[in-house]
């Protein structure tokens, strides 16, 4: 990466966004960041407390649907690299509320990308290899690939079969991506990722669920039977990959990034349960909490990733088992609740 890049981080005070943005200023003192969140819900400013003082990080109120201020930004910084985030990610409000995860998800990125292509472009349809060049790097998931059975892993040629309106819209955006590189040539790169978990992720999630009702001592919900199956990938490990393929994926792959960490639901429930009996304990076991709730619609059985492409090609490799990993995520937010 060279010492000039600006890079536009779209959705970065999200979970993954803002470790993202610590992971790359700490690795890189060189490196520019630009930062635009809507603040919905799911973003949080305070985790960037960190960084919200370097002149190299700039923060920028503002949604990706606003085709305007996207160009402004790329005008006023000089942005030369793209690492865009910025999604509704929840499933559960997918299925509530789909229009605006097409707005965000599909919409978004259109505007993003015709931005970037119009500040970029030479109308020459040629792009140099890697990130020496202006670069577009696409965050994405694995739940664009639909649902596994018991064996067999996705890899970066499995057919798309999203389920639900996240994952579609997801999908989408992965294809308007792919458009963009076999039409006119501009400079891209897609990961898609297994299940994050880590610190900084909004008490929606799982794991974050599983923890904060736990130390409440309220009834912690696991969907369905709690066999549903995910690979979880510790966040900082993510960070790593997308940090890999940015600088050195080849323009127009798609490079999947796993965690080889497959737990289903109820396993992770007991796992974190048995984790607070230690660390803090009470007169009965957290365990006694779990209790399952009707499942959701359309709810994939089993996500599980290949990462081999990423490890081969470019010498990705997680740095963290699950045993470390949740560890150090449940010791944050027991901090969070003041518990720890």
């Amino acid at each position: 990466m060279n010492n000039s890049k600006t890079i536009l981080v779209t959705g970065g005070a999200g979970f993954i966004g803002s470790n993202f943005i610590i992971y790359c200023l700490n690795k890189n003192d060189k490196i520019k960041i630009v930062n635009i969140d809507k603040l919905t819900y799911a973003g949080e400013l305070s985790n960037l407390d960190e960084v919200k003082d370097l002149d190299r990080y700039n923060f920028i109120e503002g949604d990706i649907c606003n085709k305007d201020l996207l160009n402004d930004l790329f005008n006023d910084y000089k942005i030369n690299g793209v690492i865009h985030f910025a999604a509704e990610s929840h499933v559960d409000n997918s299925i509530a509320k789909p229009d605006e995860f097409i707005n965000t998800n599909i919409i978004g990125t259109f505007n993003l990308l015709e931005v970037a292509r119009s500040n970029w472009m030479d109308g020459s349809f040629s792009f140099k290899n890697g990130c020496e060049a202006n670069r577009f790097h696409h965050i994405s998931t694995d739940e664009v690939y639909g649902s596994l059975g018991e064996t067999d892993f996705f890899t970066e040629s499995t057919p798309y079969a999203p389920n639900s309106p996240y994952s579609a819209s997801k999908a989408s955006s992965d294809f308007l991506v792919r458009s963009y590189f076999h039409t006119y040539g501009m400079n891209v790169v897609t990961t898609n990722c297994s299940n994050n978990y880590g610190p900084k992720q909004n008490d929606e999630k799982l794991i974050p669920t599983i923890i904060r009702k736990a130390l409440k001592n309220e009834e912690i919900p696991i969907y369905g039977d709690g066999k549903n199956i995910r690979d979880w990938l510790f966040v900082e490990d993510h960070c790593y990959g997308i940090d890999l393929a940015f600088k050195n994926g080849i323009s127009g792959e798609t490079y999947n990034i796993g965690g080889g960490n497959e737990y289903n639901n109820i396993s992770i429930a007991i796992n974190i349960c048995n984790i607070l009996d230690e660390i803090v304990p009470k007169e009965k076991s957290y365990t006694n909490q779990i209790k399952f709730v009707k499942d959701r619609p359309g709810h994939d059985y089993r996500y599980a990733i290949d990462a081999s492409k990423i490890t081969n090609e470019l010498g990705w490799k997680a740095k963290e088992s699950f045993k470390t990993g949740i560890l150090k995520t449940i010791n944050w937010y027991l901090k969070k609740y003041n518990q720890g």
